[in-house]
């Protein structure tokens, strides 16, 4: 049996999520298979913005725009490390595509290109990732933790950190608040 792959799909913690870290947020899946899961928690700044990140990789980045740019807490798995999260796809040398046109890029070129005014269209920068392994973000599901939604890459892009998770709630079409975490299965 085909598995339902959950790739570019919005994970949205349920209003009752207890694990501080997961507290209502969105994570946009870039990948999920029988091996397990990854995205990033795409509303969580880290803190930190672009100019830091970028004087500790020793590149310089000169758009003041990209310089006060928000870095984004991607998750609690590799948290030193950048994730690049882009529109257009482009070439770059360690991408995994998540769509025809959407990667996520852990390479440092991608972040080269930036520094030299030469970025993708659109891209969204973390420290580390969420990351699921064989089965469990399925039994998370199951057990009400969280609501899949097909994402819409206007709200990873284009919508301030504090409106997305709102936003994704909106493509469910319902109000989650109404639910009832203690769901009975029949």
């Amino acid at each position: 049996m085909e598995s339902l792959s959950l790739s570019h799909h919005f994970l949205i913690a349920m209003p009752g999520m207890a694990d501080p870290l997961f507290a209502k947020s969105l994570v946009y899946l870039c990948e999920h298979g029988e091996h397990g899961a990854m995205g990033l928690i795409i509303n969580k700044p880290s803190g930190i913005a672009m100019a830091q990140l970028f004087d500790q990789i020793d590149l310089p980045l000169d758009d003041e725009d990209t310089r006060t740019g928000l870095v984004y807490f991607g998750g609690p798995v590799q948290p030193d490390r950048g994730f690049v999260l882009h529109q257009p796809a482009g070439n770059w040398q360690s991408s995994l595509m998540v769509t025809d046109d959407i990667a996520l890029t852990t390479s440092k070129d991608v972040l080269a290109a930036v520094s030299e005014g030469n970025k993708p269209e659109q891209l969204l920068i973390s420290l580390g990732y969420a990351g699921w392994s064989a089965g469990q973000l399925e039994k998370e599901i199951a057990d009400n933790g969280w609501l899949t939604v097909p994402a819409e890459t206007s709200i990873v892009f284009d919508l301030p950190y504090e409106e997305r998770y709102d936003a994704a709630m909106a493509l469910l079409g319902f109000d989650p608040s109404l639910l009832s975490s203690d769901v009975g299965h029949a």
